[in-house]
C-alpha cells in the first residue's frame, strides 16, 4: 500500500493520503479521549505520543504533532501504523451515532484548520469559524482577506465546496456579519 505524504505551511501538521482513500463516510477530528474512543485507528496514533490531533476525511489522514516532537521520528512511526491498520480491514471509526452539535463544530473547525486555513494564510490571510446556524457556515476573513475582490468566490468556489464535500451537514458558508 502506498501513502503520499503532502507537508503542511503549518510545521506542525502533516497530511496523510493512503491509495484507495479510507473507508468512512464523514469527516471527524479527533483530539481529546472522549472522541479517540470512536476510532480505533486515532486511538493507535495517538498513543505513539507527541500527537495533539487526527483529522480524518474520506482521503486524508491530517496529524497534528506536539511542538518539540519531531517528524523524523514521528512519522515513519505513523506511517506504519496507518499501513498496519488498513491492511488489517478493522473498522476506522467504531460508532454510528449521529453526530451532535459540538461534533460537528469540531469537524467544522478542524477541516477549516487542517485544508483550509493553511493556504488562507500563505496568501497573508486568515479565515475564523464564527457560527454555524441551520446548516450554514459563518467565517470571518482576516487579513489581507478583507476588501480582497476574491474573497467571495474563494468562500463559495473554495471553501464551501470543500465543506460540503467532507461534512453533508454544511448546505453554505457565509461571510459573518456582525
Amino acid at each position: 500500500m502506498q501513502i503520499e505524504i503532502q507537508e503542511s505551511n503549518d510545521k506542525n501538521i502533516m497530511h496523510f493520503y493512503p491509495e484507495g482513500g479510507l473507508n468512512i463516510k464523514n469527516s471527524s477530528e479527533y483530539s481529546d479521549v472522549k472522541s479517540i474512543r470512536k476510532s480505533p485507528l486515532a486511538e493507535n496514533l495517538f498513543d505513539l505520543g507527541g500527537i495533539c490531533s487526527v483529522m480524518m476525511t474520506p482521503d486524508c489522514i491530517s496529524v497534528t504533532k506536539e511542538e518539540g516532537t519531531s517528524w523524523e521520528v514521528l512519522k515513519p512511526q505513523i506511517l506504519a501504523e496507518i499501513m498496519d491498520f488498513l491492511a488489517s480491514g478493522a473498522d476506522i471509526v467504531v460508532d454510528g451515532e449521529s453526530v451532535n452539535e459540538e461534533e460537528l463544530l469540531q469537524k467544522i473547525e478542524g477541516l477549516l484548520n487542517a485544508r483550509i486555513r493553511p493556504a488562507v494564510q500563505k496568501d497573508g490571510g486568515d479565515i475564523k469559524l464564527k457560527l454555524f446556524e441551520n446548516g450554514v457556515v459563518y467565517v470571518e476573513l482576516q487579513g489581507k482577506c478583507v476588501g480582497c475582490p476574491y474573497a467571495q468566490r474563494t468562500l463559495k468556489d473554495g471553501v464551501e465546496k470543500l465543506l460540503k464535500t467532507y461534512i453533508p451537514e454544511v448546505k453554505a458558508v457565509e461571510k459573518y456579519e456582525e
